[in-house]
């Protein structure tokens, strides 16, 4: 064998792809291998062509980069797996050679640059951002940039997600949801709450509501400055030494409390935060400390299920109906914790929805990169929702709250359906809302 190919091999973790029996199990869960119907645009036969690009059977690897590109990465495929097939790290491995032989036009370039080196992880930056948003909600420029249809010249139809923006609040507001008292005496139990670049940019209304409840349930919470993105776009996008970097520097901010838990309530960000012992697995000042990291992230739904009883007592007296966050459900394994504390909610009646678990078609930024194959996930998830007659849909990531409102915008569903994140339904029970 060469040595190029033998690097190849283990750049491409080939010894992983040999797990895969080729049963099929993951065919009927996979969102793309459904919406497109290819052999090559699913788990088994996305894993196949990178054994095939391994054993150097097909020689441009450029050839295998719009299927592996078209997973949206939710990873049911690894849950359905009965060999446990690592499907995530095989794709991620293949994703990292991609990357590096992978050419963007300038303008491409230079967006990712700012995005995900001086936006996503500088908090002050992504306050700054929903700030902005609250003044073009205020002044009257959002209504403007509709009316002229302005909105619509938006690349990568951003135009369309604009409507699923929530009412930011102003800046002072904002400052004044910030500001953290504690008022449990004897505390059951003592968190630092890992706020998350677009929870606390643009849902930072839901992190806020987010404490008041652990505060309700008797629980101690500080916030650590310094914290910054998880990484997970970093990380879906090709950014693996930026991913890297993040981890290391949330590591280093949490790692000097003494608490209990480190608690997210998105289940994109706790996917990322769990895995940090796997991305740092090599690294030898790191590896131990991820090991402990790791071993407190929990989320939000997960304490306060431990904690207090929280004082459910306005009743909600929909038909409401829960869509899974496939990286809380499939990375995290969190599958009850939520659905318990939906039960407790007085008045609600839950209707699951067909699939439950299936994927919306999110996908951090998939749904701006690869806008049509998205919309295809979204619309499947749509028609089982409206099969539930369900008035409010609950989720519990920031990109599935962005993706069922814009499938219940395109359905013209906006004056009969909300999509509100379980801590909101929560907050508006127990009365701090």
């Amino acid at each position: 064998m060469s040595t190029l190919l033998n690097q190849l091999q283990q750049d491409l973790r080939y010894d992983l792809t040999n797990a895969c029996v080729q049963c099929g199990y993951c065919l009927p869960v996979c969102p793309t291998y459904l919406t497109m119907e290819k052999e090559t645009h699913s788990p088994r036969g996305r894993i196949n062509l990178v054994k095939m690009v391994a054993e150097g059977k097909i020689k441009d690897i450029n050839q295998i980069r719009e299927p592996l590109e078209l997973c949206v990465g939710c990873r049911a495929c690894e849950t359905a797996c009965p060999t446990g097939v690592q499907y995530e790290r095989i794709l991620d491995s293949a994703k990292k050679v991609l990357e590096k032989h992978k050419t963007y036009k300038p303008s491409v370039r230079i967006i990712r640059n700012i995005l995900f080196k001086h936006v996503f992880p500088k908090q002050k930056v992504m306050v700054s951002l929903g700030n902005l948003i609250w003044l073009y909600q205020k002044t009257g420029l959002q209504k403007m940039a509709h009316t002229t249809k302005i909105i619509d010249l938006l690349p990568y139809h951003l135009g369309e997600y604009e409507r699923t923006l929530p009412i930011l609040p102003s800046n002072h507001n904002r400052k004044k949801e910030s500001t953290l008292k504690n008022t449990s005496q004897k505390p059951k139990i003592k968190v630092a709450f890992f706020q998350g670049c677009i929870m606390q940019g643009i849902y930072q209304r839901i992190n806020h509501y987010t404490v008041e409840l652990m505060k309700l349930a008797n629980i101690e919470v500080v916030i650590p400055e310094n914290q910054t993105c998880c990484g997970a776009l970093h990380a879906h996008s090709g950014g693996h030494e930026q991913a890297i970097a993040l981890a290391k520097q949330n590591i280093d901010v949490f790692e000097k409390l003494d608490i209990d838990y480190i608690v997210n309530n998105a289940g994109g960000c706790g996917a990322a935060l769990i895995e940090y012992d796997q991305l740092l697995t090599d690294d030898p000042d790191y590896a131990e400390k991820a090991k402990r990291f790791v071993a407190k992230v929990r989320d939000i739904s997960q304490v306060l299920v431990e904690a207090s009883p929280l004082p459910l007592k306005n009743p909600v007296n929909e038909i409401v109906t829960y869509q899974r966050s496939c990286h809380m459900t499939n990375v995290q394994k969190i599958k009850e914790e939520p659905l318990e504390l939906i039960k407790q909610i007085p008045g609600l009646k839950l209707v699951e929805m067909k699939r439950p678990n299936m994927c919306c078609g999110s996908g951090g930024i998939y749904n701006l990169i690869h806008y049509e194959e998205s919309m295809k996930i979204l619309n499947l998830k749509m028609d089982t929702v409206k099969e539930t007659h369900a008035s409010t849909i609950i989720t519990t990531n920031p990109g599935c709250l962005i993706q069922m409102q814009k499938g219940v915008i395109d359905q013209g569903l906006q004056q009969k359906v909300r999509v509100v994140h379980l801590v909101e339904l929560l907050a508006e029970s127990t009365g701090i809302m």
